[in-house]
């Protein structure tokens, strides 16, 4: 559920971003920036103390 809301955001801030003037790539570039740090942490996030059940 997470990367679902870091992409809808990363997204969201594209469209704002592009819409206040700043380049289409640039405003992309920071989303796929959101996206690849909600993907690192859910890749992360059952390896870390505490999240394990074995």
């Amino acid at each position: 559920m997470g990367l679902v809301a870091a992409t809808t955001a990363g997204l969201v801030l594209w469209i704002v971003l592009w819409a206040l003037g700043t380049k289409g790539f640039d405003a992309f570039m920071i989303t796929t920036v959101i996206i690849l740090l909600g993907a690192a942490a859910r890749m992360v996030a059952p390896t870390l103390p505490g999240n394990r059940s074995a």
